[in-house]
């Protein structure tokens, strides 16, 4: 099985014991699934992953794209996913939603 060039990590708040913090895991439900069907809609290969929490709360919900360490903020809509997404397919990050 091939390595997937690109992943997406998605901060779901969990933290050591268990507890939800911050915001992530509150904004993002339905993100998940959304994010991998645009995903294959447009022949990216990326895996997207679950997160325990990313210590960017104050941002949140937070998004981080490697191994271009791309830090986004406030991904709470899916049109937010599909700007970062458009600027993955571009080579450049979506400077709405960086974090700089």
């Amino acid at each position: 099985m091939a390595l997937p060039e690109t992943i997406i990590l998605v901060c779901q708040s969990f933290r050591l014991g268990g507890e939800p913090k911050g915001v992530c895991h509150k904004q993002t439900d339905g993100f998940l699934q959304y994010m991998e069907e645009e995903i294959l809609d447009r022949g990216l290969d990326v895996q997207v992953t679950a997160t325990g929490c990313l210590k960017q709360c104050e941002a949140g919900p937070i998004m981080v794209v490697q191994p271009q360490n791309w830090w986004f903020k406030g991904v709470d809509s899916e049109e937010a996913i599909d700007a970062i997404l458009d600027g993955l397919e571009d080579g450049e990050p979506n400077a709405d939603y960086l974090i700089a």
